[in-house]
Parts: C-alpha cells; structure tokens; sequence
C-alpha cells in the first residue's frame, strides 16, 4: 500500500496576522466606545457630573460644631515622657448647640480622662484613631445625654 500524502501548502504569513490585528482594533475600539458611554451616563443611568444639581445651603442639615479646648497630655510614666496635643469638635444638633457648650467642662473631662489612661503602643496602631475617636464619641454621648452629639472630629491629633 503506498499512500501518497500531498506535502501542505505553508500557511501564508499574512494569513496569521490578519486575524490578530483585527481582533486588537475591535478591542480598542470596544474599549474606547465602552469608556465614552460610561462616561457620559449613556450606561448605568447616571448623571454626568456637568448637570448634576448643586448643593444648596438650605440642604444642609441644621448642624453646629462645638469646638473642645485644646488638651496636652502626657503619655507614660516617664516625666520627659511622649505628648499628645489633642483638639476636636462636636457636631451637634443646633437645638443642642447651648446645652452642650453648658457640660462642655464634663466632656473635657471625660477626655483627658480617657486619654491619659492611654499607652504609646496603643496610638502607634494603623487603626488606632479610628477606635479612639469611636471610644471617645461614645464616651461624649454618654456626657451629653442620647442624640445630643452626632460626631466627634478631630482637629489635631499629634504625638510628640
């Protein structure tokens, strides 16, 4: 049996990149058509940032900030021991702006209070002032009485 195979023609090298560069400007141009609609809210339905209604003043909700007096307060056992300077703000209902700024003393002293039972190795965590801030805002409410104070923003927080 003598099975005669015809030797193949080798594929033409135009052949092969053809379909390459094809599919590489259809993905540009998807890609580029996809960013433009994307951007200019034709896809996900929203607004583009030129006819976006502003803000008005009278959307604002009725807010004070009551600011707390600068503290300083020293860290450890050791006399030239690390220094905290520390400084915020109450964000307070305008309702309760004057009965806050009345136990404004109490709320010091809850703070310093909680800050100098602090150790350097407390502060000295990536997350450490997030959980401060939520400790002492929940400390403040206490002070104050429930709804009196919705935030507490620190101003300064420094470690010396």
């Amino acid at each position: 049996m003598s099975d005669t195979e015809e030797p193949s023609a080798p594929a033409a090298k135009g052949s092969m990149k053809k379909p390459l560069v094809l599919g590489v400007l259809l993905a540009m141009i998807a890609g580029g058509g996809g960013f433009y609609a994307t951007w200019s809210g034709l896809v996900l339905g929203g607004e583009s940032q030129a006819s976006a209604p502003k803000a008005k003043a009278a959307d604002l909700p009725d807010i004070a900030f009551v600011p707390v007096e600068p503290m300083t307060i020293s860290l450890g056992q050791n006399p030239q021991g690390e220094h905290l300077r520390f400084r915020a703000e109450l964000e307070v209902p305008l309702q309760y702006k004057e009965d806050v700024e009345l136990i404004l003393p109490r709320v010091v002293d809850v703070l310093n209070s909680y800050l100098r039972a602090l150790e350097v190795s407390d502060l000295n965590a990536p997350a450490a002032l997030l959980r401060l801030r939520a400790q002492m805002l929940r400390r403040v409410q206490i002070v104050t009485g429930p709804e009196r104070v919705n935030d507490l923003l620190v101003m300064e927080f420094v470690l010396n």
